[in-house]
């Protein structure tokens, strides 16, 4: 759910084999089928386990618009600094005119701005932090008109047996926890839109008016400041106004870019949730929200857990997706999704090490939407060991603190957070 200025097909998935790729078929004519989906495997040698991983993206259906870009972008590195105990995993999903320049150069600047950071091991939160920021201020002063465009960015930081999350946006990582006989759906990220109490007061105290398109349009009373929640109200959002204008028209208060909706409180300091990874931890999931806007986070990791191979995974819940917008919508959002198993992390080798191994120098494996190329990185580094905890109930929306200019999320028993 983006910019009102920016934001199908039915897809039938078979059932997969016990190995290997779903058998898949376009269920509208013109829609293509599936390309091959990458399966990649990485280790993780400082704690003896593996992520095994595989990523799909698919670009919407617009009835009025069929050649319509997809404006969603990912990115995958494996061994940042040249360390291969340190995984980065991005899913940004554009909005706007340019929303497809602004997702694609975010999704190339942020991991080199972030794996540039010497300091990444020691402080990741504020790492993360500064990346953020920088590639907003370079996407600002880039030559992309970012005043109406921009992008949300989810992303994932494995270093060593500890998963960083940093979101801004309406983007969700999600993790899979093994809970007796069931799967759990924990979400690392609380979607930032204007139904969220603590962003709806932050955005208003910048000077942002907050009101439906609804509302603007004189259709509904702009005093009544409350929109139930996004499953009863998805379809006419809260959304952020300058005072006297009808734009930017903004349903999320983070992103990178938004340079007009920046001026009412639209902010790229991203939150930042930290998870200390067990055996019970099973995969997580990024994904754009054109994933979630029908779905929720349980469905999700309920789909994407009965199948072995997460390339059919992938395929199920993006067909899935596609045939929930259809039902709802005469369109579909741009949907992309990434998902990584955590492999051989047992109870041995969690949590025994206080550091991630300082590796020797070597080229990292870097993975987006258009190509798979290496890039030397010359540095290593270590990581400052942080307290553990259990996970949360995955009901609670997180509550947050600031730490300098960043925001860390605090989901209540489930993650820690590194003091500032």
């Amino acid at each position: 759910m983006g910019c009102v200025y920016g934001k199908c097909c039915k897809l039938r998935v078979r059932k997969a084999n016990k190995r290997g790729l779903a058998k898949r078929q376009p269920g509208v004519e013109g829609i293509p089928v599936f390309a091959e989906i990458p399966l990649e495997r990485v280790p993780v040698p400082s704690h003896n386990f593996f992520l095994e991983y595989s990523v799909l993206t698919q670009r919407g259906y617009y009835r009025d618009s069929p050649d319509k870009e997809n404006q969603d972008s990912y990115c995958i590195r494996t061994q940042l600094q040249g360390n291969p105990n340190i995984h980065f995993f991005g899913v940004f999903d554009g909005h706007g005119q340019f929303g497809t320049q602004c997702s694609n150069f975010v999704k190339d600047r942020l991991v080199e701005v972030l794996a540039s950071d010497s300091a990444l091991s020691e402080d990741p939160v504020k790492a993360y932090n500064d990346a953020f920021l920088r590639t907003n201020e370079e996407l600002h002063n880039s030559d992309i008109d970012d005043t109406m465009s921009g992008t949300t960015a989810i992303t994932a930081l494995v270093l060593g047996d500890k998963l960083f999350v940093a979101n801004a946006g309406d983007s969700r990582a999600v993790i899979a926890l093994k809970d007796g006989n069931k799967i759990v759906a924990q979400d690392l990220s609380c979607d930032q839109t204007p139904f969220r109490k603590d962003e709806y007061e932050r955005v208003k105290m910048c000077g942002a008016r907050v009101l439906s398109v609804d509302q603007v349009e004189g259709l509904k009373d702009p005093n009544i400041q409350t929109w139930g929640d996004e499953e009863t109200e998805g379809s006419d959002p809260p959304r952020l106004w300058v005072q006297n204008g009808m734009y930017p028209g903004t349903a999320f208060t983070r992103s990178v870019g938004d340079s007009t909706a920046e001026k009412i409180g639209v902010v790229a300091a991203p939150e930042v949730s930290v998870v200390q990874l067990t055996p019970h931890h099973l995969f997580f999931v990024l994904a754009s929200d054109g994933v979630f806007e029908f779905l929720s986070s349980q469905a999700v990791m309920d789909m994407a857990s009965s199948y072995e191979d997460p390339r059919d995974a992938c395929t199920a819940i993006v067909g899935e997706s596609y045939k929930l917008w259809l039902t709802n919508e005469n369109r579909t959002d741009d949907i992309t999704i990434i998902i990584v198993q955590i492999k051989g992390l047992s109870t041995s080798n969690a949590s025994t090490t206080d550091k991630v191994r300082k590796a020797d120098t070597k080229p990292a494996s870097v993975m987006t939407e258009d190509a798979v190329s290496d890039v030397s990185v010359t540095t290593g580094s270590e990581l400052h060991q942080l307290p553990g905890g259990n996970l949360s109930d995955q009901q609670s929306c997180c509550p947050v603190i600031t730490v300098d200019r960043s925001t860390v999320v605090v989901p209540p028993s489930s993650v820690y957070s590194q003091p500032a």
